[in-house]
């Protein structure tokens, strides 16, 4: 067994500054997770199977799987099970989740959307005050009335049958065994614990979980056990995800939502019947000599990555390389066209009527040439661009600068078969809506929505509908190269997410980084004209001539959890990005 070599464990744990309550819903500046230091990593190289996840005990639980024969789609079970139970914060049974598969034997990719939805009750209004103004957002986030439908457990359950090998039962029993012998208390969870401790100590159930009798936050180090994880898990084990949509559970979700004190939600148990994974067509874009596929809408991933990479085409960053400031004026202003474009017209396509040339090359040549080398882009030249319609009905769209905040996690999975999986999983915000439920915390997906209905006169393409599924950022990826699986990529990040694959595609794909090496890369992102330069690292350098540019740059923490998996050389190239607690494990 091969893993990565932890060189140094976890040096600190920062604690993000979080406000406590956001004015309005702007763009999402705030980082609810804590950043937990950096571990110096290597590379792993295996022959035959691999997995890259964000907690070792994951890692592991799917490495197990694969080492006894399991498929991709086995061992992404086991995975998941695991991180609901070990990085909570993060993702599980009460969120929702995109994944981007690639089938061996058809040697196509495809996209399953395991995204939540909008309960059938609500009203584009769920989120305004009486007035018509909107909601404060952490006064919407926390209790119930946040909670979308979740889609995890559908989602593992159809990808299981589809492709799994391993019976169901067997899948779950590692997570239960865990759950109920305890797991050590990572730095990282410890730190997100005691950065939050006001509004996870709101609800009785959630307080006694994450703190001590004292009413102290668990610390790094303590043992943590979960028996009404390994009590619902064992349900599911038997029962399938049947036992989770119709029946005790889905009616205990409900009850919190509806009951949660001070902010209560409008999901019912219809929510639950009614829900349906998606399989999607993969939404590809070209870059050099490769492919970058990925999830289309409701994500603004792919798209939006896609059109990164599409401006970006028009310069040469190979010869700028990446210590030079062009090389990121031109990444910077080619992510912000592309997010005035996410802003107006991308949304749950099944209700939003979408331009169909976001991806097309002459329209990003277009757009490409609007940046000049030296300058950054005005104000006033960011705004969303004309793309072709195509066949669609054009209808006039709103901006609309809906939070994402960045919490989530992502894994990437290689079989003996060469299946492959890349799947970003998440309950939003770090805790979700703070409720827990059957040993798990419930998402608060619904705030990834608008929280206006319109502005100006014309609606917002991602305002709140009754059964829609709110925008999101994931970006999980497979790279494709001569119609051949070459990478699979993805991280958490709420919507930098977009902005950290995107530069590691670049670093790797223009400036010949190794895939560790692109993930180490400092980061810099720009989403809406503000330049974050992560604090602590070489991307400091860049903040006068940035500034000269015409920039405004903000030095912050920028704590993405990047996992990739290279398939190249007849062999498998596997990192972990050293800004969290992640491993990657083969042979």
């Amino acid at each position: 067994m091969l893993k990565h070599n932890t060189l140094a464990i976890l040096i600190s744990v920062a604690l993000a500054s979080t406000p406590a309550l956001a004015t309005s819903q702007v763009a999402d500046s705030v980082a609810p997770e804590v950043a937990s230091g950096t571990s110096s990593k290597t590379s792993v190289s295996a022959k035959d199977y691999m997995v890259a996840a964000a907690n070792p005990l994951a890692a592991k639980a799917g490495y197990e799987v694969l080492k006894a024969g399991g498929s991709a789609a086995d061992a992404l079970v086991a995975v998941q099970v695991m991180l609901g139970l070990v990085e909570p914060q993060s993702s599980g049974l009460g969120g929702g989740a995109f994944l981007v598969y690639y089938d061996a034997k058809t040697k196509q990719v495809t996209t399953f959307d395991g995204r939540e939805t909008a309960p059938l009750a609500a009203t584009p209004a769920l989120f305004q005050n009486a007035d018509g103004s909107t909601m404060k957002f952490y006064d919407a986030v926390v209790g119930g009335r946040s909670v979308g439908t979740p889609g995890t457990v559908k989602l593992l359950e159809s990808v299981h049958k589809r492709y799994g090998k391993q019976s169901w039962e067997s899948l779950l029993k590692p997570a239960i065994s865990q759950a109920q012998q305890g797991f050590i208390v990572s730095p990282r969870l410890a730190g997100s614990i005691a950065a939050d401790a006001e509004r996870l100590s709101r609800y009785p159930d959630t307080k006694a979980y994450f703190f001590n009798e004292d009413g102290s936050p668990l610390s790094a180090g303590q043992r943590l056990k979960n028996q009404k994880y390994a009590d619902t898990l064992t349900t599911l084990a038997g029962n399938g995800a049947d036992a989770f949509y119709n029946g005790k559970i889905a009616q205990d979700i409900v009850s919190r939502v509806r009951s949660a004190a001070d902010n209560p939600g409008v999901l019912s148990t219809r929510d639950f019947a009614a829900y349906q994974v998606k399989e999607r067509p993969a939404t590809c874009a070209p870059y050099h000599q490769y492919d970058v596929c990925g999830m289309g809408p409701p994500s603004s991933g792919a798209l939006t990555v896609g059109q990164i990479l599409g401006i970006s085409s028009h310069f040469d960053l190979k010869s700028l390389g990446k210590d030079n400031p062009q090389s990121w004026q031109v990444i910077g202003d080619a992510s912000r066209l592309a997010f005035a474009d996410r802003g107006r017209y991308m949304a749950d396509s099944d209700y939003v009527p979408m331009p169909q040339g976001l991806l097309d090359p002459s329209y990003l040549a277009e757009r490409a040439k609007l940046i000049t080398l030296g300058t950054a882009l005005s104000k006033e030249q960011v705004t969303a661009g004309e793309p072709a319609w195509g066949s669609t009905q054009k209808v006039a769209l709103a901006d609309d600068e809906s939070i994402e905040l960045p919490s989530t996690s992502h894994f990437v999975i290689a079989d003996k078969e060469g299946n492959i999986v890349s799947m970003t999983t998440t309950i939003e915000n770090g805790f979700g809506s703070r409720l827990m439920s059957n040993g798990f915390l419930l998402n608060n997906e619904l705030t990834d929505f608008s929280f206006a209905s319109h502005k100006n006169g014309y609606p917002i393409a991602n305002r709140l509908e009754p059964g829609k599924r709110p925008r999101s950022s994931m970006s999980p990826s497979i790279v494709m190269k001569d119609d051949a699986p070459y990478m699979a990529i993805g991280s958490p990040g709420g919507s930098r997410i977009i902005g950290y694959v995107a530069n590691t595609l670049i670093a790797h794909f223009d400036w010949d980084m190794t895939i560790q090496d692109a993930i180490n890369l400092p980061h810099l992102v720009n989403r809406f004209g503000t330049y974050d330069l992560e604090k602590g690292t070489s991307a400091e350098q860049f903040k006068t001539p940035l500034e000269t540019m015409g920039y405004k740059v903000n030095v912050r923490d920028l704590n993405s959890g990047i996992h990739a998996i290279l398939l190249k050389d007849n062999k498998l190239t596997g990192a972990a990005d050293p800004r969290r607690e992640g491993e990657v494990y083969g042979d």
